[in-house]
């Protein structure tokens, strides 16, 4: 097995589950993914049957309901980690709440339109990260985006540090300018 290859629960939308290694990314090849099973074997399955991919720690081969264990499905409070919190429904009505990052990679899967990367709401779940394909989402909501709190404090302390430039209008109150680059 390729050190690429990771542990994956795959789930259609009639619940059948398949078990098996896939990489991280690129997966995805003319509307199918290629999972090597569990024994050793290619299977070729279509994403439009595809409700999740689930990147697991274990895989859970006895329990047949409910093996990614993902645990809760949205976020009890604000989100402890980076990114931007999406809420998605699926074909079927079911709600899942997931955090995906703002990089070059979701760039991609929003152009290439397969899917998207979310890390579940629970961090102490079997799942570790999910792959929910475009075709199985009704719809999409934005929540919010999330940053550490190291960062806002930044942004704060940058903001009132006077990195900006202040001016007075005619009226005496202090309005923020843009600085100039040039004189003109």
């Amino acid at each position: 097995m390729a050190p690429a290859q990771k542990k994956v629960i795959l789930r259609s939308f009639t619940n059948e589950l398949a078990w098996g290694y896939l990489p991280q990314s690129g997966f995805l090849r003319e509307g199918q993914i290629t999972l090597m099973a569990t024994d050793g074997r290619l299977t070729p399955i279509p994403i439009k049957t595809l409700k999740r991919i689930a990147y697991v720690r274990d895989f859970n081969l006895d329990d047949k309901v409910d093996p990614e264990r993902i645990g809760r499905m949205t976020f009890q409070a604000r989100p402890r980690g980076d990114g931007i919190w999406l809420k998605l429904t699926f074909r079927d009505d079911e709600l899942l709440e997931g955090l995906t990052t703002l990089d070059l990679a979701f760039a991609d899967t929003l152009l290439d339109d397969h899917g998207l990367f979310l890390t579940p709401p629970d961090p102490r779940s079997n799942t570790l990260r999910l792959f929910v394909p475009r075709m199985a989402v009704h719809s999409i909501e934005v929540l919010g985006f999330v940053t550490a709190p190291s960062l806002r404090f930044a942004a704060q302390r940058a903001a009132q540090s006077g990195t900006r430039s202040k001016a007075k209008s005619a009226s005496g109150v202090i309005t923020d300018t843009q600085p100039s680059l040039f004189d003109e």
